[in-house]
Order: structure tokens, then C-alpha cells, then sequence
């Protein structure tokens, strides 16, 4: 059992009141010889085209002291873990979960920013304290 992020439960209520199903908590996955666990697999019923939209969640919360470090460690995560997505199930997409005040004040850096661009990272941007997702950033 992994450790579970501080605010994994808050995104997972935040993902059901946005409209998504939990299916795996954690989504497990098996690739290449290495078993990865992603924080949370949701899908989402799109009415007018008949199917489904999948996600994987991996939940940050960014509290230590170390804000680069703590993005270091994101960023070589999603990373991999996209990687591991695309071989096993193309069509779940992954994202990133930051709280809101860390989007506003370190997200926003032009560094940080360069480097989001640069790797492509989709990020879903959360509120603690309503427990809802206030944007989704592709």
C-alpha cells in the first residue's frame, strides 16, 4: 500500500462533484516489468458521443518546504507514469492535481511554466477547502 497523498481525498470528492466516476483507487498498471501505482483512475460518461472518457489522477499537494523538489519529483512521475499509460491504455489521459494556491503562486512562475509547455503537463487545479476542481489545464 502506497502512502496516500494529504489531500487524495478531497480530489477524489472533487472529481465525483465534477460529473467523474471513481473505477481504481489506486489504478494499478503493469509495464515492462514494473508495476506502477497512479493515485486514481475516473471515466466519464460523454453523452452525445456514445463513449467514454477516461483519467488517471495523481495527486500533489506540495506542502514541504521545497517547492522545486516536490516538482522535481512530480514531474519525473507523470512523466513516467504517461508513459506507462500510453502502452497499456492509450485512451485514459493523465493529469496532474495541484491545489489552487500552489497553481497561483508556483505553477505560475515563468520556470515552471517553461518547463509545464515543455512536457506537456495536463494538470487539473483543485480547491482544499470547497473540495472541487476549479480548472482543468491541457
Amino acid at each position: 500500500m502506497m502512502a496516500r497523498d494529504l489531500f487524495h481525498n478531497i480530489v477524489r470528492l472533487a472529481l465525483e462533484k465534477d460529473g467523474w466516476i471513481i473505477t481504481d483507487d489506486p489504478l494499478n498498471i503493469q509495464v515492462g516489468g514494473i508495476d506502477v501505482q497512479i493515485d486514481l483512475g475516473a471515466q466519464k460518461l460523454l453523452a452525445a458521443e456514445k463513449n467514454d472518457e477516461k483519467i488517471a489522477v495523481e495527486v500533489k499537494n506540495f506542502v514541504s518546504a521545497s517547492k522545486i523538489s516536490e516538482f522535481h519529483m512530480a514531474l519525473g512521475q507523470f512523466i513516467n507514469y504517461r508513459t506507462a499509460l500510453r502502452t497499456v491504455d492509450q485512451n485514459r489521459i493523465l493529469y496532474l492535481a495541484v491545489p489552487s494556491p500552489i497553481y497561483d503562486s508556483f505553477f505560475s512562475l515563468p520556470f515552471i511554466q517553461t518547463i509545464i509547455n515543455e512536457n506537456k503537463l495536463k494538470l487539473t487545479i483543485y480547491n482544499v477547502d470547497k473540495e472541487e476542481i476549479e480548472k482543468w489545464i491541457n
